[in-house]
């Protein structure tokens, strides 16, 4: 890599010095913007681990933050959300409808590969503690070098390089999409009020010596002239995590359209090149999960601030209480040494774990003074009466809390016996309106993710990929084509057959259908994945609306999705029932209520999995409803008399045959009778004349 310049597909030369110059600037400005915040949440960080650490115990705090947290996690967020693709339109297209399953079957082959959820609960701990949580996404492919068929032994004497000097021919053995969990603090980005006004965004990644050497073969240097890209840390525990690691900024900048790497406290950057993906808004992160933001910036305030004072107030209280129970123990007082009390009493009164047994050599001048008996106890209603108030009043300051945060009772499942199950649904609904927003949040930020990735699938993958992590098998253009060609093949030689039966004056043989294998015959029904790919490569034609179910991200409702299920069989059924009786009066509305049907199994969700095959039957019955009906079978008194009258006209026939048969034997018997005569009359003529001789 040249130190001084470097040159960019569009021919575009770039000083690594002055760009890395710039970004250290940028980099810093944007440091210095989120320092607050950084301090901020670095403090309550540490707050959250001390009360969630058992060794921490012993400072008797209570632990309010982390029961919080604990409350709103399952909240907010309980399972991995699951990626519905679904056409714009949900009409009958083959390749559309194709081309989103391919998607959703690699979307949900991602979000296991890459484990998802294990990173959606990282970005709820950042985003419930912190108010911002966020990831990044990359596309990995794994090469190896192209078969092109050629011997070892008959190849030409070629360099490693190819026979024109450029590199070996190489092809994509696997492809995938990894997303990256980012700390709160390894993320920056330019100051902004909105995050359309964002210009770049950047991530810390920490490198080890390998991974620094095969991504910059050339940057060991630079960072050895520089000493940059250590990191200590401020601890023990930041320390041993950044030992031997090279913290590298990876920048996209949307304004000047390309990537920057630069190493944490370098002056000249490692590389500049183009950005990797072409993504429709540019940047390989969705917008972070924000949790309270003012319309002035985007520096987001974490939920502790609100209620870190009422905390305070609570673990003063708490170690109060905890001080003062320590006092809860029974003092007893005893003269000692003057034989006031016997020996035999001052043994059983001996000091035990919970008592403390002081002895009074100067009894006498202890009782002048307000002791009036042999044995006395210190009075402990006061303390118990102090201990009763702090906690009255921590009682109130934990229920402050809940007002702030919006935790209600019937979320901590804190209810009453005698509430009904209405009012107690009712409180639920109410009490977990705070936190639907936070809900809505995180869905959406899932919803960028899969966006984000089903992008890259659309744009980057090969056919072979889509269709071997779908499962899908798709054939070819080339494939579809020479099936087509045979099919044609068949047809001419049938088509030959005939001419050469009629040539030879034989009947024809009755046309066959082509010869195709079941299997072959379905997948010919089937869009090419030529036609698919096509389709997911452009992107003014990709109709596509990636969604997570709304319900997806956090806990089942398990009574909602049966109620669900249940309203979508009776709705089917009942319509069904219906449109039965409709369809056998008047079979041509059987289209008309299949679009109706389709149209209202749509807008369930628990139909989405019905949806293919009611389209299936429905074309099915359209077609058998508007095709011309086959006359209706005769009944039994119509095939007695239809048998009746074919044997009365077969009589008819019968006779008629007879009488011409009969008649024609009457014309010639008239016939031979009239040529007898005539020849008789010739004979009797030629009788009567003389001979010539006389």
């Amino acid at each position: 890599m040249d130190d001084e310049a470097t040159t960019l597909p569009d021919g575009e030369k770039y000083d690594l010095a002055k760009v890395g110059a710039h970004w250290q600037q940028e980099l810093e400005r944007g440091q210095r913007y989120f320092k607050s915040w950084v301090d901020r949440c670095t403090k309550i960080e540490k707050i959250y681990l001390q009360q969630a650490d058992q060794a921490n115990a012993a400072k008797r705090r209570f632990p309010m933050l982390w029961a919080n947290i604990s409350v709103l996690q399952p909240a907010v967020y309980a399972r991995v959300p699951q990626p519905v693709v679904e056409r714009r339109f949900k009409d009958s297209q083959p390749v559309a409808r194709m081309a989103s399953e391919l998607v959703e079957r690699n979307l949900a082959f991602t979000a296991d590969d890459a484990d998802l959820d294990s990173l959606m609960r990282a970005v709820r701990d950042d985003f419930l503690l912190c108010a911002r949580g966020t990831v990044w996404l990359r596309y990995e492919a794994d090469f190896e070098p192209l078969d092109i068929g050629v011997e070892p032994s008959n190849a030409p004497a070629l360099d490693m390089q190819g026979d024109d000097g450029g590199p070996t021919p190489e092809q994509i053995t696997d492809e995938r999409v990894c997303i990256d969990y980012v700390h709160w603090s390894d993320f920056l980005h330019s100051p902004a009020r909105r995050w359309k006004d964002v210009t770049w965004v950047a991530r810390r990644v920490p490198m080890t010596d390998e991974e620094f050497d095969k991504r910059f073969p050339e940057g060991r240097a630079s960072l050895a002239a520089n000493g940059a890209g250590s990191n200590h840390g401020t601890n023990q525990t930041e320390r041993a995590q950044n030992e031997g690691k090279t913290y590298v900024w990876e920048i996209w900048c949307k304004s000047e359209n390309y990537t920057v790497w630069i190493a944490e406290g370098s002056p000249i950057a490692l590389e500049v090149s183009e950005p990797p993906l072409k993504l429709t808004r540019f940047f390989p992160c969705p917008r972070p999960a924000f949790g309270t933001l003012s319309t002035s910036s985007l520096i987001p305030v974490p939920d502790y601030v609100y209620y870190q004072q009422q905390c305070d107030e609570i673990d003063m209280l708490t170690k109060r209480v905890n001080k003062l129970t320590d006092q809860l123990r029974l003092k007893v007082f005893y003269p000692s040494g003057d034989g006031s009390v016997s020996p035999a009493i001052e043994k059983a009164m001996r000091p035990e774990n919970d008592t403390v047994m002081v002895p009074i050599p100067e009894w006498a001048a202890f009782t002048d003074k307000g002791g009036s008996n042999a044995i006395v106890t210190l009075p402990i209603d006061e303390v118990q009466k102090v201990i009763v108030a702090c906690i009255e009043v921590r009682k109130q300051l934990v229920e402050d809390v809940y007002q702030i945060t919006g935790i209600s009772d019937i979320v901590r499942g804190d209810t009453q016996a005698s509430e009904t199950a209405t009012a107690q649904r009712i409180k639920s609904q109410w009490g977990s309106i705070r936190i639907r927003d936070r809900q809505a949040e995180l869905a959406r930020f899932a919803r960028d993710i899969v966006n984000l990735a089903g992008e890259i699938i659309c744009d980057q993958f090969q056919p072979e990929t889509l269709m071997l992590v779908s499962g899908i098998q798709l054939p070819t253009a080339a494939q579809k084509q020479q099936v087509e060609m045979q099919m044609q093949q068949q047809q001419m030689a049938q088509q030959q057959a005939a001419m050469r039966a009629q040539q030879m004056g034989q009947p024809a043989p009755p046309p066959q259908p082509p010869q195709i294998p079941p299997e072959v015959q379905k997948m010919m029904e089937q869009p090419t994945i030529d036609e698919v790919v096509q389709l997911l490569r452009n992107d003014s034609v990709r109709g596509f609306r990636i969604d997570i179910e709304t319900d997806s991200t956090i806990e089942p409702d398990e009574d909602a999705e049966k109620q669900r299920r249940m309203e979508f069989v009776q709705m089917v059924g009942g319509f069904m029932q219906q449109a039965g009786a409709i369809a056998q009066q008047t079979p041509m509305l059987v289209p008309v209520m299949v679009e109706t049907l389709l149209f209202a199994a749509r807008g369930f969700r628990a139909g989405r999995q019905l949806e293919n095959t009611l389209e299936q039957v429905g074309a099915q019955l359209s077609q058998s409803a508007t095709a011309p009906r086959p006359p209706p079978e005769p009944t039994p008194e119509q095939m007695i008399n239809l048998k009746t009258a074919q044997v009365k006209a077969g009589a008819e026939e019968k006779k008629a045959q007879l009488s011409v048969a009969q008649a024609q034997i009457e014309h010639q018997t008239t016939v031979e009778q009239a040529r007898s005569a005539m020849a008789a009359q010739a004979l009797q003529q030629f009788q009567q004349q003389p001979p010539a001789y006389q």
